[in-house]
């Protein structure tokens, strides 16, 4: 037992030294994202300023702008790749060790080409690039105080995390999706250090914006309960859309890559030029989309326009995405989901089914609800826009829609966005190898999975890593070959350190459990 002290005790103080390092990161990154937030406030006014001078010189001016905008954010593509598109496959990537970032370079290119893109007004969002800039400041602050390999990952996921507890004031979503998303599973690693800088990031972000969340709904009233079927059916419509969502995309990034006669660096000029029309003909559907959002609220708009505005919003977020500009998804989708759930609210009283007061809990479901067919993270999508209205009356339905989206998106097959994203970044790619230090890590054993009921000898561990130890409650077992393995056991692990990404999966695919009698 006295050979297990060291490596348990290393893991129990890195738990200690995460929530503290993760404070770090934190206040780094949350100002980073704050900082972030505030420039693209400004950019955001410059084209409204435009938007309220109807010149000839202020029309053909804006454009001149427009294409020399394009032409810069196309040189920063080209110089730094690693900017291209939301910036969450890219973490998860650097985190499953499949691709390299220079910290410092993605970081001020990241920073300027999505201020232009936001600003141009461009249908992508602040949450990826937001993301990305918490990640990869934690990066840099990791390499500049010399930390180890293994805290400098758990101290990337804590800055992605922090980014977008900034981004959106919604710190729980923000811990939530760096374990459900980025890390695809429960770790205490993780979760102490997320949500350490989680917490610090959203405390400096309240601090310049305030306690008011993202969005300003009115008085949001409670779905009665004989209401709960058109719960259902929105799940079902979100789920649908989502899964349309994720098709349209891939299909509109292949259609870019048979632009063969315009270098990918001139992509960026269509959806940049398209901007332009659209500022002076459908301005609501340019940026993020926050100001639209506020607008359903207020129910300023018939079903003929919503059908519209929700139609030019798909395609435009279709067309400004798959470019590769330095933009997310994020707030696009939520957008969309707002305008379906208006759609689908209004619909509902016009036939005299709900009250009119009731649209307002139908926008904030179908947002949850579309994010989590899309992204395919159900407690991060409750969590996400529970936190974003400021309001947690709506939870039980919002989990509900969520279940239900996330179940169609399932059974249709779909696969979730950034995860073919990812595979799209890595094509043609092969795995990168970061170091050979041995570390030790912490994998859990769920119940029901692969490894719940197995032996330790059918692991069949790959070489160079060595199961040192299992944790059982309080009790440290020394491992043989005929010890089974139990839910909620931790697997203590010695390896090389380019393993620990795929090792997980590794054990997912070979373990094998003993036949129950």
């Amino acid at each position: 037992m006295s050979s297990l002290k060291t490596p348990l005790s290393y893991l129990k103080q890195l738990k200690l030294k995460l929530a503290f390092e993760g404070i770090l990161i934190g206040l780094i990154s949350g100002l980073v994202v704050v900082f972030y937030r505030l420039i693209l406030q400004y950019a955001e006014q410059l084209r409204q300023w435009v938007t309220n001078q109807p010149t000839p010189f202020a029309f053909f001016g804006w454009f001149i702008i427009l294409i020399l905008a394009a032409l810069f954010v196309g040189r920063l593509m080209v110089k730094e790749p690693m900017i291209c598109g939301s910036g969450i496959p890219q973490v998860e990537g650097a985190l499953a060790n499949k691709i390299k970032m220079n910290p410092l370079s993605v970081l001020m290119n990241k920073f300027i080409g999505g201020t232009i893109c936001i600003g141009a007004g461009l249908s992508v969002g602040r949450e990826g690039p937001s993301i990305q800039l918490g990640a990869v400041a934690a990066q840099w602050v990791s390499r500049l105080t010399k930390r180890t390999k293994l805290e400098e990952k758990y101290l990337f996921s804590s800055g992605a995390s922090a980014g977008l507890a900034a981004a959106f004031n919604a710190p729980l979503a923000g811990v939530m999706f760096a374990l459900e998303e980025v890390h695809k599973h429960f770790s205490p690693l993780v979760l102490v250090g997320a949500m350490s800088a989680a917490l610090t990031a959203d405390f400096v972000s309240k601090n310049f914006f305030g306690l008011k969340p993202v969005f300003r709904f009115d008085l949001i009233h409670n779905l009665p309960l004989h209401h709960y079927g058109w719960i259902v059916a929105l799940g079902l419509l979100t789920g649908i859309l989502g899964v349309l969502y994720n098709k349209t995309l891939a299909s509109t990034l292949n259609g870019y890559d048979k632009l063969t006669f315009l270098k990918k660096q001139y992509h960026p000029l269509i959806p940049f030029l398209l901007a332009g029309i659209l500022l002076w003909i459908l301005p609501d559907v340019l940026g993020g989309g926050h100001g639209l959002i506020e607008k359903l609220t207020a129910d300023l708009f018939s079903m003929k326009t919503l059908l519209l505005l929700l139609t030019v919003k798909f395609a435009f977020s279709m067309v400004s995405f798959a470019s590769g500009v330095p933009g997310g998804i994020f707030f696009p989708l939520l957008v969309l989901g707002a305008l379906t759930g208006s759609i689908f609210g209004h619909l509902l009283a016009s036939l005299h089914l709900v009250d009119e007061i009731f649209i307002q809990n139908f926008i904030i479901l179908a947002m949850a609800g579309y994010f989590s067919a899309i992204v395919r993270a159900p407690i991060t999508g409750s969590i996400l826009i529970a936190e974003m209205t400021g309001s947690l009356t709506n939870l039980l339905p919002l989990s509900l829609t969520c279940l239900i989206a996330y179940t169609v998106a399932e059974g249709l097959r779909n696969e979730p966005v950034y995860d073919f994203l990812l595979h799209r970044l890595l094509r043609g790619k092969s795995s990168l190898t970061v170091g050979q230090k041995n570390i030790l890590v912490e994998i859990p054993v769920f119940a029901d999975s692969s490894m719940d009921g197995c032996l330790v000898r059918s692991l069949d561990l790959p070489t160079d890593c060595l199961l040192i130890a299992i944790k059982r409650g309080n009790d440290e077992l020394i491992p043989r070959g005929n010890t089974q393995l139990m839910a909620g056991d931790d697997l203590i692990i010695l390896m090389k350190e380019n393993l620990a990404a795929t090792l997980q999966e590794h054990l997912k695919s070979t373990s094998q459990k003993v036949p129950m009698y």
